[in-house]
């Protein structure tokens, strides 16, 4: 097979993936539902969580609380927007991934031993584990982020086309 009809077969295999609107779906709500969990699991213990937020020492004392429930709360509302497929939603989770990714990432940099605070507090293995939700939102941010953009994008654009 001459090397242009296998570019075209690779070609059309993509866009297929892309602009079927499955693949997309099932990324989108194991997303939100990530996203969901982890600000409603920090709103059932806001104390817990504004102590873990408090040992990164980024937020002044004052704000703790604010940021211990405030933070929770966007989570929780981004997740539910993403899944509605609003695209406010993907931009507020790709925005909170980036965030997330600086702050895991002083962490790691700062070799400090403590929890992640993904999911709630006291997670196991504190460095260990910092390093793991580095890494895993670095890849979400990374590499679901653009596909989750690109693929809307496409199917939007399939849609106009017809």
């Amino acid at each position: 097979m001459p090397d242009h009809d296998r570019t075209g077969t690779i070609k059309d295999f993509l866009q297929k993936v892309m602009v079927n609107p499955w693949p997309g779906r099932i990324v989108r709500f194991a997303l939100a539902a990530v996203f969901i969990y982890g600000g409603v699991i920090k709103l059932f213990n806001p104390r817990a969580f504004a102590a873990t937020i408090s040992t990164y020492d980024l937020v002044p004392e004052a704000l703790l609380p604010v940021v211990a429930i405030g933070l929770p709360i966007i989570e929780t509302i981004a997740g539910v927007a993403l899944l509605f497929d609003l695209l406010w939603g993907l931009h507020l989770i790709t925005a909170l991934l980036a965030l997330f990714v600086v702050v895991l990432g002083y962490g790691v940099l700062g070799d400090m031993n403590v929890d992640c605070g993904c999911f709630g507090a006291e997670e196991l293995n504190k460095q260990a584990g910092l390093r793991m939700a580095f890494y895993r939102d670095l890849i979400l941010l990374g590499i679901v982020m653009p596909y989750l953009y690109i693929s809307r994008w496409m199917r939007l654009r399939s849609v106009q086309e017809k």
